[in-house]
């Protein structure tokens, strides 16, 4: 749909409600307030209204567009604390279900009611759930399944509700030897739920003994889903059974006739891999809070834990990477999945969760990425490299830092990616983040390479800007319209960014993305729905934008579809255009926080300066042929002007150490324009120079470094005279010196 038919459907929809509407805006606030709160008289008194009013006000006042009434009602209705249950069963008590759907959904349309409205629809959909995965429930509607044909229908609809919650009693349903006409329509619930079957029966499958085994593999076969393939293989690989091994090949060669010949430990790798890319194909509850993670023990059965969903998927990576190992110690692949997971697993983890899959007594993942060592890390920061994950990557940097040497740092190498050879390190170098940069930047250049490699010229330039701009915060922003444009650009500003030039479109920013270290937000202003997703894929295609996060301020109609399609991903939130300038303040901040670690701080930029300036001074003392220290020169000259007192004087130890002329002429002239303890440090500094490389001073500076020499304040005076015999002088500059033959300067 185009931008203009999708507005114009809009404003129809929009013109009818406000027709229909019209008398109910013509009500007095009296009238508004008892159609909002009718009284209900009873024999104790007079009590507010009852629940079932309520709700019945929210969706009349909603549907006929008094939204300001409605959201009294709303609010009034949360406020009764009513349970998930209790009001799916008010709901349907007043035969409101339908209406109540659809309400909800327009009410999700209008900014002022959108969040009122999706907490109820919160409230009801989690009653629903609570109710279909209810083991009583469950039980009752298992026992039904042999029971008249309305009532096995009712209650394989409620089981496949359920979904993988009824999966435990319904495989002890299935394996039921006494009823044989239950044990038929367990399966076919089994197979009619699908995907969410498959990991708890493939759990069971793999530690049942052979006819479970055997019965398992026939009901995978049929369910057809590829994450029983790895399980499936496994059995044929360790059972010494015949039917068993012919059961489980039969099931392979249902669900894909090409896996027979695959490795056990290779099928195990792609679905850890599935499960590390989080695809829906394996995420069983999307949106939820918790997941399930399965255990089997021939005596205690099948049985399920939550766990959340942050850390799920890193879980069942890290579990199948297990197995992998298991079968084959020498997969890199496999070994660079569970190190990723785990890093990303600690990442992700809620503070202070109790996480069932990783015991609080295991040591922590840094641990494991050094003892792993260099190759296995470079493995994970190339899998951070090519998701995006700039907090994986940093994380693997840190690692890769503590272990490797200088040849390892830069040296190809094929790093868990099929046909590749690549120096992750190196490109780490161009990675759109520039904590990324500077810290890849600082682990090259504190090794001191001595074996050249493509992307050694980046190095120093990075750590030069490391010096100056690691406290700059770069915003973009993509509108049409110049006005919305300067309001988001003022909120940003405020915010410590600095805004780029407007842009309609990505390209019209091409320039002057270019120009800085990086983009550390896009705002996106009234994107066309139809083509956001073109716009997410443009941003990330972008080698300078790829790690950006962007931040979506969409028209009411469109938010909510928007908002539930980028649910998921950090690098992507939506809000309406709407909101007050502080929430798109604390949107933006939010969303630059989960997906980078927010902005560099003044602290932390500091340290990334003291870090940066002790790597170049390193690399002037030893004249890494390498990493070329002078190329840093130009931003050095300019930060000496910029900065003080330790970082100046870090600034000024680098440059003294520079075999370039413009080095020692920008320190002396830091000097003259200086007084005090500092222009003593910068003296000497000055002096470090002449005595490594000689007099290079212009002789504008000269003199003015014999008339400081004459100073009465005796420490600048003796570090000039220090540097005058540094730079050496001919005998008739100094003899005025020597005979005291002219008056002192101050």
């Amino acid at each position: 749909m185009t931008r203009s038919s999708y507005r114009s459907v809009t404003q129809s929809g929009m013109l009818a409600a406000l027709l229909l509407a019209a008398s109910a805006f013509a009500m007095s606030d009296a009238d508004a307030r008892q159609a909002v709160a009718p009284e209900v008289k009873t024999d104790q008194g007079v009590k507010a209204s009852s629940n079932t009013d309520l709700l019945k006000d929210f969706i009349h006042f909603t549907r006929i567009a008094r939204y300001d009434v409605a959201g009294s009602v709303g609010r009034e209705l949360i406020s009764r604390n009513l349970s998930p249950r209790d009001f799916v069963t008010l709901v349907d008590s007043t035969g409101e279900g339908a209406r109540f759907d659809e309400t909800v959904g327009r009410a999700m349309r209008v900014a002022d009611l959108e969040p009122l409205a999706g907490a109820l629809y919160k409230l009801y959909e989690t009653g629903r759930l609570e109710a279909a995965r209810d083991p009583k429930e469950i039980a009752e509607n298992i026992a039904k399944l042999t029971g008249t044909v309305q009532g096995r229908i009712r209650a394989s609809a409620r089981l496949k509700a359920a979904g993988e919650y009824a999966v435990p009693q319904l495989l002890t349903a299935l394996m039921d030897r006494d009823n044989p006409a239950l044990r038929s329509e367990a399966q076919r619930v089994l197979v009619d739920i699908g995907s969410q079957a498959v990991i708890p029966l493939a759990t069971a499958m793999i530690g049942s003994d052979p006819a479970m085994q055997e019965r398992l593999a026939d009901v995978l076969g049929l369910i057809g889903h590829r994450s029983a393939l790895p399980f499936l293989a496994d059995v044929r690989m360790t059972s010494s059974i015949q039917n068993v091994t012919v059961a489980a090949e039969r099931a392979m060669n249902r669900i894909d006739s090409g896996s027979a010949g695959s490795s056990v430990a290779e099928l195990y790798i792609q679905l850890a891999n599935r499960y590390y890319s989080q695809s829906r194909d394996v995420t069983s509850f999307p949106g939820e809070e918790y997941q399930l993670l399965w255990t089997f023990r021939p005596g205690a059965g099948l049985t399920m834990t939550g766990i959340r969903s942050s850390v799920f998927h890193e879980a069942m990576a890290m579990r199948l990477a297990e197995r992998a190992l298991q079968i084959d110690a020498t997969s890199q692949e496999a070994l660079s999945i569970w190190l990723a997971s785990n890093l990303r697993r600690e990442i992700q983890q809620p503070k202070d969760y109790d996480n069932p899959a990783y015991p609080s007594d295991r040591r922590d993942a840094m641990y494991f990425a050094v003892t792993a060592g260099a190759g296995p890390m470079q493995a994970v920061l190339a899998r951070a490299i090519d998701a995006k994950d700039t907090l994986l990557a940093r994380k693997a940097i840190a690692a890769i830092e503590q272990t490797a040497g200088s040849q390892a740092l830069t040296a190809p190498g094929a790093y868990g990616v099929a046909g590749a050879t690549r120096q992750p390190l190196v490109e780490a170098l161009t990675y759109p983040n520039r904590r990324v940069q500077y810290e890849s930047a600082l682990a090259i250049g504190s090794s001191q390479p001595s074996g050249a490699f493509s992307g050694s010229d980046r190095v120093v330039p990075t750590l030069s800007a490391a010096v100056r701009e690691a406290s700059s915060k770069f915003a973009a922003i993509l509108a049409s319209d110049a006005e919305q444009y300067q309001a988001i650009r003022k909120i940003l500003e405020s915010d410590g960014y600095e805004v780029l030039s407007r842009g309609a479109t990505l390209a019209d920013l091409e320039g002057p993305i270019a120009e800085v270290p990086a983009v550390d937000i896009i705002v996106a202003i009234d994107p066309n729905p139809a083509e956001f997703a073109q716009l997410i894929t443009q941003i990330r295609g972008t080698s300078r934008t790829a790690a950006t996060p962007v931040l979506a301020l969409t028209v009411p109609e469109a938010y909510p579809d928007l908002r539930r399609r980028y649910e998921i991903d950090s690098g992507v939130a939506v809000r309406p255009m709407a909101i007050a300038p502080e929430a798109v303040s604390k949107s933006a901040a939010d969303l630059v926080l989960a997906a980078s670690g927010g902005p560099i701080g003044t602290d932390e930029a500091r340290d990334y300066a003291s870090r940066s300036l002790r790597t170049l001074r390193d690399l002037a003392l030893t004249r890494n042929a390498i990493l070329p220290v002078e190329e840093s020169v130009l931003p050095l000259i300019k930060s000496l002007g910029e900065t003080t007192g330790a970082t100046r004087q870090d600034v000024a130890e680098v440059l003294a150490l520079i075999p370039q002329q413009r080095a020692q002429i920008a320190l002396m002239d830091a000097v003259l324009a200086t007084a005090g303890s500092e222009r003593v440090m910068l003296i000497n500094k000055v002096a470090v120079s002449a005595k490594r490389f000689g007099n290079q001073l212009e002789d504008r500076q000269i003199r003015r470094v014999l008339e400081l020499a004459r100073s009465r304040d005796a420490a600048e005076s003796t570090a000039a005279a220090a540097l005058a015999g540094s730079l050496n002088l001919p005998n008739a500059d100094l003899l005025p010196l020597i005979l005291g033959t002219e008056k002192g300067t101050r």
